[in-house]
Formats: C-alpha cells, sequence, structure tokens
C-alpha cells in the first residue's frame, strides 16, 4: 500500500474519481497520511530493536527460547518440513537474496508484460492494466527455475532434491488453498448477499456536519469491513468511490487525500487481523505456523497500531500538515511500545530473565 509502482496502486488508482488529478498522484498523495502502514513499519523495527514481546506472541517466544517448542501447541501441521540434507556448498546470505530479488523482479515484469508494456504502453498504464494473478504466475516461474538453476550451480541441492521440493510444496499448499477458497466464499457472500456497500454508503451520507471526523470513522468502518471480508482490495473497492464522493478533491483536496488514506490503511489493518485472509492465510503457511495461533499473535500488534493510528486520522483534518502530524505519530507509537515494554517487563519478569539467559546459553 505503500508503493507506488504496484498492483495496489492500479487498483486503488482504477477506484477512485480523477476528475481533478490522476489516480495514481491521488495515491501518492495518500502516502504520507496512510498511518496504518507507516506505523506498522516504525513498530516492527522498534520491537526488533528492542525486543518487545507482549501478548499470546510472549508465550510463544517463551516456549520457543527456553522450552525448545516452535509451536505451543498440539497442532503440528507443518512439523518436519524444515528437514534437509547439507549440501556439498557453503551457504551465503545471497543465497536468499538473490532468489527474492528475482522472484520480485520477474513478477513485475511480468505485471506489465500482461499490460501491454512490450506492445507500446508506458509503464504505469501497463501496471494499471495488468493481469496482476497472471502476471506473477510468469514472474514465479521463471523466479523457481532460476532459483534451481543457481543452487545447482552453487552445490546447495542436488537435481534430485530440488524436484522432490515441488510435489512436497505442493502438498504443503493443499491445506492454505482449501482455507483461502472457504475464506474467499464467506467474503463473497459477505459482501454481496448481506449488502454491505449499501450500508456503507447509507451510513456515511448526509454527515456535511461532521467532515473533520470522517476519515477516523472511514479507517474503524473499512477496519471492520475488511477484517468480516478478508480483503483490502474488496473493501477499498466499495469505500474509495464512496470517499470521492462524499469529499470532493475540487473543493477540499486535502480531506479527500485524507479519506482516502483512512479507507486503504482500514482496508489493509482489516485485511490482517481477519482469520480469513487470503494474506493472513498464506502468511501463516510460509512461515510454518499454525494457522490460529498467528492470528492469536499478532492481533494485539494490530490492535496497537489501530489505537495510534486513528488518533492520527483524528488530529489530522484539523492539521492538515502531513510532516507535522506523521512526527506526532511516530512519537506516539514509540512511546506506547516503551510503555507497554515497561509493564509488561514488570509483570512478567521472570519470565524475560528466563528468556535472556536462554538467549545468552545460545551465543555462548
Amino acid at each position: 500500500m505503500l508503493a507506488p509502482v504496484s498492483s495496489w496502486a492500479a487498483a486503488v488508482a482504477g477506484y477512485v474519481d480523477d476528475s481533478y488529478v490522476s489516480g495514481i498522484q491521488m495515491f501518492v498523495q495518500q502516502i504520507p497520511y496512510n498511518y496504518y502502514c507507516l506505523l506498522t513499519l516504525v513498530m516492527i523495527i522498534v520491537i526488533s530493536v528492542l525486543n518487545i514481546d507482549y501478548g499470546p506472541m510472549l508465550t510463544h517466544e517463551y516456549n520457543a527460547q527456553v522450552k525448545d517448542d516452535l509451536f505451543t501447541t498440539e497442532h503440528r501441521p507443518f512439523a518436519g518440513a524444515d528437514n534437509y540434507e547439507e549440501g556439498r556448498g557453503k551457504s551465503s546470505i545471497l543465497d536468499l537474496i538473490i532468489p527474492v530479488v528475482v522472484l520480485i523482479g520477474m513478477s513485475i515484469v511480468g505485471m506489465i508484460y500482461t499490460g501491454g508494456f512490450f506492445d507500446g504502453a508506458t509503464f504505469m498504464d501497463a501496471f494499471a492494466d495488468a493481469d496482476a494473478a497472471t502476471g506473477l504466475c510468469l514472474g514465479s516461474i521463471v523466479a523457481l527455475a532460476f532459483t534451481f538453476i543457481y543452487f545447482w550451480l552453487r552445490g546447495s541441492i542436488s537435481f534430485e532434491k530440488s524436484f522432490e521440493s515441488v510435489p512436497a510444496g505442493f502438498i504443503q499448499m493443499v491445506s492454505p488453498i482449501v482455507i483461502l477458497c472457504f475464506a474467499w466464499t464467506l467474503g463473497s457472500l459477505t459482501k454481496s448477499g448481506l449488502g454491505s456497500s449499501t450500508f456503507v454508503e447509507n451510513l456515511l451520507a448526509n454527515a456535511d456536519k461532521l467532515m473533520n471526523f470522517l476519515p477516523v470513522v472511514i479507517f474503524l468502518l473499512s477496519s471492520v469491513i475488511a477484517f468480516a471480508t478478508g480483503t483490502s482490495w474488496g473493501t477499498i473497492g466499495i469505500m474509495a468511490p464512496i470517499v470521492c464522493q462524499v469529499f470532493d478533491y475540487g473543493t477540499n483536496p486535502t480531506l479527500c487525500v485524507i479519506g482516502l488514506a483512512a479507507c486503504c490503511a482500514g482496508g489493509v489493518c482489516g485485511d490482517h487481523c481477519s482469520p480469513i485472509s487470503d494474506t493472513t492465510i498464506m502468511a501463516s503457511a510460509g512461515a510454518h505456523c499454525y494457522h490460529v495461533n498467528h492470528v492469536a499473535t499478532q492481533l494485539p500488534y494490530a490492535i496497537t497500531v489501530v489505537c495510534v493510528s486513528a488518533v492520527g486520522f483524528l488530529i489530522a483534518p484539523f492539521l492538515k500538515l502531513w510532516y507535522l502530524c506523521l512526527a506526532i505519530e511516530i512519537v506516539l507509537m514509540i512511546a506506547v511500545l516503551l510503555v507497554i515494554r515497561a509493564i509488561v517487563s514488570k509483570k512478567h519478569a521472570g519470565i524475560f530473565e528466563e528468556m535472556k539467559k536462554a538467549d545468552e546459553s545460545l551465543r555462548a
């Protein structure tokens, strides 16, 4: 949601009213006001540097470091999935970086290819018209072939082992694919069957007197819709046109941009928290983590960012200075995390002491 060159930017640009400014320009303008996404990155840095754990995640970290239990549950769907045989070549950090860089690069090339870039379309037009599913599939196939050849040349994985990983990977993805199918079905029923778009449109109608308070309402409402439907794209598709109608860019461009940012931030937020979201399901599958545990451990962190972001969307329509609002939000985010760290450290002093000893023992 923060990358101008992405399928997200193309999707959002297609939803907004471009009577006064292009959709891509409006997407770029909303980035400094997209507090949930920006503060999530700030939070990741702070909790990584200061080693902050709280909520169910603290229990999982304790069990992993002290008890050598990576699951904290009787459900172990991926137990043994990471077992592998050492190759004759030496490992390197480049073995991780290079395949990922190739995957990203080939996915971008695949997307602009489906958008007609090689037929004469401009780069941004190709992104806007790209078939994301086909482009990502083409990019993934090329990246997979490159990774096989790269590891063969490195001597990290043999020819036989590399092709054994293909059916093994399919088998591991059966469960996430089934969950995704049910999630998409439930999301479609919720969105179309229950008429959520009509409800939202009627809810925001005749709200002229509360314009400055609408961004925080839009943010929270978008979060709820995305959580219930499990789709950020669908939520933004519902909310973005309504936001452009409520806030006229021609008369109040800043408020319109803040409203769009609230809509985008809320869509991503609800998508992060939803147990039926495709990104949540794929995250737990990719990390070889039991899905319910993943949802439970990430919720306290996401809710923390939601609370701080809501403050930002409350003050932004009044200040209308993106740099001042963003600075206030970053300081508030760090302060909240430090307070949480102090409270949790005091409450669970014994646990943190055991974790520290286990970490020191591992380093030794």
